[in-house]
C-alpha cells in the first residue's frame, strides 16, 4: 500500500513539473499561433478575383460571357468540348464568388441577366452532363448573354 501511494506522489510531481512547463510554453505558442492566423485571413481576404478575372466588373462580364458563347457553341462531338467547358465553370464559378457579394454590382440588371444564364447552365450540367445542350436552351442562353453584354455596356 505504501508504494501505490509513493507511485501517486511522483505521478503528482511530474504532472506539477510538465503543467508548469507547459504554460511557459503555451503562452508564446499561442500567441504566434493568434498572429499567424490573423496574418493569414487578412491577407486572404484582400486578394484579388482568381483566375482571368481583372476585378473590373465590365471587363470581366464580357469576358464571361463571351467565354460562354464559345462554349455553347462548341459541337457536342469536338474533342475540346470537356476542356473548354472545365475552363468555363472554373471561369463562372470565380466570377460569381467574386461579384455576387458586391451590392454596387449586385443590383445592376447586367448581373441579374448573367446571374440568370448561369444558372440556366449550371441547371443543365448538372441534371444533364452528358447529353448537349437542347436548342431552345442554346438560343435563350445566347440572347441572354448578348443581353447582358449590351446592358453592362451602356452601364446598367
Amino acid at each position: 500500500m505504501a508504494a501505490a501511494c509513493d507511485r501517486t506522489a511522483g505521478l503528482k510531481s511530474v504532472r506539477a513539473w510538465f503543467g508548469g512547463l507547459g504554460a511557459a510554453i503555451r503562452r508564446p505558442i499561442t500567441a504566434l499561433l493568434a498572429i499567424c492566423l490573423t496574418l493569414s485571413l487578412s491577407l486572404s481576404g484582400c486578394g484579388s478575383p482568381a483566375g482571368p478575372l481583372s476585378g473590373s466588373y465590365v471587363d470581366d462580364t464580357l469576358t464571361v460571357a463571351q467565354t460562354l458563347l464559345s462554349t455553347i457553341a462548341i459541337a457536342a462531338d469536338d474533342p475540346g468540348r470537356a476542356e473548354a467547358e472545365t475552363a468555363a465553370r472554373t471561369l463562372v464559378t470565380g466570377y460569381v464568388a467574386y461579384y455576387r457579394p458586391k451590392p454596387r454590382v449586385n443590383g445592376l440588371s447586367s448581373f441579374t441577366t448573367m446571374q440568370t444564364a448561369i444558372n440556366s447552365l449550371a441547371g443543365h450540367y448538372a441534371n444533364y452532363a452528358n447529353r448537349p445542350l437542347p436548342e431552345a436552351l442554346r438560343s435563350r442562353l445566347e440572347k441572354e448573354l448578348r443581353k447582358a453584354e449590351a446592358s453592362v455596356a451602356r452601364g446598367a
